[in-house]
């Protein structure tokens, strides 16, 4: 499999991630993973600045030295690096935007959880894009970047992921063909002022899926958005 590389310059790069590929090596090292994918065709190490989860698909960053390394952890580290995640959402969320602040922390069942106690800070923003007669596709912004802090924060307001095999009625979410969760573009600040955006192409697969919830009832957007050439 080729990896499509969506931006690069002389100290990063940014990469297209498949849906079921692991972002770095899991247990089984035979098995492939995006960084070792991508050292591959190249001949040269990469470094990983931030991970998805393998099930999930969109634009991934590896800065390709040291110090590209240690610019963008700043980046991340300051919250100046802004992620758009693309998700479809079990029920009907109201409002026309929200945000969730729950503190998370990994169980040993190596599950993420809201523990307000022992948790550390997770916020979430987001914005609904339309609804439909069973779910809810919405534009997320994770202001911090915990291990399946998306997945965790809308189960935790009882709106799982479609497809969440993780989080949710197991035997529902074996209904969708994936984890209905993209991450499609993100914001990068130039040292000139402003910023450049890098963007992943919506997948089929996702696509296909909120078609499907679309033509379930026919969606509507919020406060009768057009919309246009919107994804998906």
């Amino acid at each position: 499999m080729s990896i499509t590389i969506l931006f690069e310059q002389a100290g990063f790069l940014a990469a297209d991630k498949p849906e079921g590929i692991p972002s770095i090596p899991e247990r089984d090292l035979a098995l492939p993973s995006l960084v070792r994918m991508l050292e591959e065709e190249r001949g040269k190490k990469l470094y990983v600045v931030h991970r998805l989860d393998k099930e999930a698909s969109g634009v991934m960053l590896f800065a390709k030295d040291a110090a590209a390394h240690k610019w963008l952890n700043d980046l991340f580290a300051e919250r100046r690096i802004r992620k758009t995640y693309l998700l479809l959402a079990h029920g009907i969320i109201s409002g026309e935007s929200g945000r969730i602040d729950k503190p998370l922390r990994q169980f040993g069942s190596g599950r993420m959880g809201v523990d307000a106690t022992k948790g550390r800070e997770s916020v979430t923003e987001f914005r609904v894009r339309e609804r439909f007669s069973r779910h809810t596709l919405i534009e997320a912004h994770p202001l911090t970047g915990r291990r399946h802090q998306l997945r965790v924060h809308f189960y935790s307001i009882g709106h799982p992921l479609a497809g969440d095999l993780r989080y949710g009625d197991r035997s529902l979410q074996q209904g969708y063909p994936r984890l209905l969760l993209h991450a499609w573009r993100i914001e990068i600040p130039l040292a000139s002022g402003g910023h450049f955006t890098v963007e992943s192409p919506i997948p089929d697969s996702f696509t296909s899926a909120i078609t499907g919830a679309r033509n379930d009832a026919g969606g509507s957007t919020p406060d009768g958005e057009e919309r246009g050439n919107s994804p998906p």
